[in-house]
């Protein structure tokens, strides 16, 4: 169905842009302590990396459509590469930022470059089922992340680790480059100038309106979290220690490849049984809800396994994309998914950012357990609004089999 070199080359891409996105929830106490930063300084950086990546979304959806996805993301990967050798060898708060941004920039086809690539290759009612493989096999990148990399710090300093990364950064540009062969061109008979619009039609459908909320507001609050704010929680609120924190990371990690799998297989077999894949979707939407409003309620000594239940169910929302794809042409396809992944990164940029402010303002004057919860209490009310204008923006009969 797709040739091994190809899927491989792919999710390599991917890997790297789950661990270039949760690698400060571990490298995070070496750079705070190295540059004096607080909370909301540390969340304003590490979020610029959902800034850029968000801010290329809707070009770079022309740009797969236009000139194939492996040339683009071989390029993009060597700006990764430079991204995260000018954080690693940073003497100011202002070169983190850069860096941290490039980095964003670099691996922000990771997974639309895929996505358009499977989307030319297999059918419609097969994409769900490719498409989590695909995710779980590069969520891998999530497990390094964890306590792999919090040794690699301890062998090389945060520095070393970060040159590190950044080879192999180059390397997964090179295996894309030269581990794809014959892929099909893409079409390029419209103008630039139509495929732009076609980017805006996307945008302006109802289908994409009506899961874009939900989707947002539950995915982005998963990559705030996780990407950052889960390893200061634990160590701050929960008392854990740093390889303790490090290592509920690495079983989150776990718990995301898990998680693509199972959504995969699950959509995948009530598919064949005529239940759409939004409700999956939704139900994942649902449980992430619930789970967060647990860790707020229980004794945070206990949140470990609630964390990665969040993390296994967050995972489901990634069936929006399929979802959403099903209601338009294989040649939009990439722009399809950049414009909803552009508001998912939006989204993990302000809500990584606003969470930081939140935990900054409140603790001093509440306490740090407090400041905490009430951020995830904002992150459960933009969740709970998303439900309501899914349930409110109900599509017309012939186009409610989503």
């Amino acid at each position: 169905m797709i040739p091994i070199s190809l899927f491989l080359a792919f999710v390599l891409g991917y890997f790297l842009t789950q661990l270039f996105r949760v690698v400060n929830a571990v490298a995070g106490p070496p750079v705070v302590a190295e540059f004096a930063l607080d909370a909301a300084s540390f969340g304003f950086i590490t979020s610029i990396y959902f800034l850029t990546y968000a801010a290329i979304q809707l070009p770079l959806g022309v740009l797969l459509d236009r000139y194939g996805p492996h040339r683009v993301e071989a390029v993009l990967l060597f700006i990764a590469a430079i991204g995260t050798a000018v954080f690693a060898l940073s003497d100011s708060v202002t070169m983190l930022a850069v860096g941290r941004g490039l980095m964003g920039l670099g691996v922000s086809a990771g997974l639309m470059a895929a996505f358009k690539a499977y989307a030319a290759l297999v059918p419609p009612e097969r994409l769900p089922l490719i498409n989590g493989i695909h995710m779980a096999a590069g969520s891998l990148g999530v497990l390094a992340g964890g306590l792999p990399l919090e040794l690699a710090i301890e062998a090389l300093g945060w520095r070393g680790a970060f040159m590190m990364l950044a080879g192999l950064a180059a390397f997964g540009a090179v295996a894309l480059l030269f581990g794809v062969r014959n892929f099909p061109r893409s079409d390029k008979n419209d103008s630039l100038a139509e495929q732009i619009r076609g980017a805006g039609r996307v945008m302006a459908s109802r289908p994409f309106l009506r899961i874009a909320p939900i989707a947002t507001a539950t995915q982005s609050s998963m990559m705030a979290l996780q990407a950052l704010w889960v390893g200061p929680y634990l160590r701050e609120v929960a008392g854990y220690t740093s390889a303790q924190a490090a290592t509920v990371v690495s079983l989150m990690g776990v718990a995301v490849i898990v998680g693509y799998a199972l959504s995969a297989g699950v959509a995948d077999r009530l598919m064949r049984r005529g239940v759409p894949v939004s409700t999956v979707m939704l139900g994942g939407c649902a449980m992430v809800f619930l789970v967060l409003g647990a860790i707020v309620l229980i004794d945070p000594a206990w949140c470990a396994p609630l964390w990665v239940a969040f993390a296994l169910f967050g995972t489901f929302t990634a069936l929006s994309y399929p979802v959403i794809n099903r209601n338009f042409p294989v040649s939009l396809a990439g722009r399809v998914n950049a414009a909803l992944n552009f508001l998912l990164f939006v989204g993990g940029f302000a809500l990584q950012w606003a969470f930081g402010i939140v935990v900054a303002r409140l603790t001093p004057g509440f306490g740090v357990e407090f400041a905490y919860d009430t951020a995830l209490v904002c992150l459960m009310t933009l969740q709970a609004c998303g439900f309501v204008w899914y349930a409110l923006r109900r599509p017309p009969p012939q186009l409610a089999a989503g």
